[in-house]
């Protein structure tokens, strides 16, 4: 459907707003962190995420798809073609297909450890997975539709529908004609991941994958594709994902993924408010670091809460390898020493994007790539 304003306005359906001084997490964001979820950090061992530990965002409703409607299932490609498309599953996958390994993180990671907090979901550090998507290459099906020489950008929408800020509508994103039809990355028309079938939560029975760019761009239960002579102006472009400082503001769009890097935890933790404890000796810290423009080409690592940094051991960067869209491992020793401990990394990719240490604040809370501290107790005792 159009987007367009309802009857749903007003308290019903607010604008966003930043919490006050001292406000805490409202029971609406604790219903929209009950709903998604974030990476379980241990998980960034994985060199692809297990299904299920995946970090899933979801805006409106998961789309209920029962197996007798998959193969009914229809994607068109059309607007400014000449050969608009009507692509049922078993078409799709007559096209040579291509598989993936990626790195996805939500735009809003890192959310709620802003001030003021945005609010919304909230966010820790845990808002990333990577996995094989396999699908069809984009560049391919708007190939086959052949482009008018007036297309500009290419719309995609999906089939959760709601409301958000007195808008109805359903998901819709757009990207330019040069990224969608571009192989570097090469954008994805995905029907598999990991191996096996979407799961519901991540688009089932189709979903674009767009690498290097946040999971906003990754529209999910995708059902249309048009190609316009002129820019999308729906909200979830024009309105929301937008880097703002004030209200009103036009900001500019949330694109490609800043640099990150995430340590996995070490020792055990503390079940409430999970500060980590370890034994004196030898500590082995790791995890993961990526960015959605050249490389990381360096991962720092500090015991000492910032005071000082050394270099990490890090996979070698790879964009013509096999796995060029995913996240690297990186990691170091420390030789742990009785007290307390705040433990951090920091990212640098090849363009000279440095990870900060203090918070990129934005209205819409989106981008926050602030390093992640982690505080340690060393002590002896039995930890298992």
């Amino acid at each position: 459907m159009d987007e367009g304003p309802g009857p749903f306005t007003g308290d019903l359906s607010p604008p966003g707003r930043l919490a006050g001084p001292g406000e805490g997490i409202s029971p609406e964001e604790l219903a929209l962190a009950a709903r998604n979820h974030g990476l379980p950090l241990e998980a960034l061992r994985h060199d692809v995420t297990p299904l299920g530990l995946h970090y899933v965002l979801v805006h409106y409703d998961i789309p209920y798809v029962p197996d007798a409607r998959v193969a009914r299932w229809q994607l068109t490609v059309h607007g400014r073609v000449r050969r608009p498309l009507a692509l049922d599953l078993a078409a799709l996958r007559s096209f040579p297909a291509v598989t993936l390994r990626v790195t996805m993180e939500c735009a809003g990671n890192g959310r709620a450890l802003l001030a003021p907090r945005p609010v919304s979901q909230p966010w820790l550090v845990e808002a990333v997975g990577t996995a094989e998507w396999t699908g069809v290459p984009l560049r391919l099906l708007i190939a086959e539709a052949g482009v008018e020489p007036d297309a500009v950008e290419v719309v995609f929408s999906g089939a959760d529908h709601g409301v958000e800020r007195g808008v109805e509508q359903d998901y819709r994103r757009s990207l330019p004609l040069d990224v969608a039809t571009g192989d570097d990355p090469e954008v994805l028309v995905a029907y598999r991941m990991n191996g096996g079938p979407l799961p519901p939560q991540h688009g089932d029975p189709l979903r674009l994958v767009v690498p290097g760019w946040y999971g906003m761009a990754h529209v999910k239960w995708l059902r249309e594709i048009r190609l316009t002579g002129t820019p999308f102006t729906g909200f979830q472009q024009a309105t929301a994902y937008r880097y703002r400082q004030e209200p009103g503001d036009p900001g500019r769009p949330v694109t490609r993924m800043a640099p990150r890097a995430l340590m996995i935890p070490p020792g055990c933790p503390d079940f409430m408010s999970r500060i980590r404890f370890v034994r004196p000796g030898r500590v082995l810290l790791e995890g993961r670091a990526w960015s959605g423009w050249p490389p990381v080409t360096r991962v720092e690592v500090t015991t000492d809460d910032c005071r000082s940094w050394r270099d990490a051991e890090l996979t070698p960067p790879d964009r013509s390898g096999a796995h060029p869209w995913a996240w690297q491992r990186w990691q170091s020793t420390w030789t742990a020493t009785p007290g307390n401990h705040v433990l951090a990394a920091r990212a640098t990719d090849a363009a000279g994007r440095v990870q900060p240490l203090t918070q990129p604040w934005n209205r819409g809370g989106f981008g926050n790539n602030r390093i992640q501290r982690i505080l340690v107790h060393c002590g002896p005792g039995q930890l298992g």
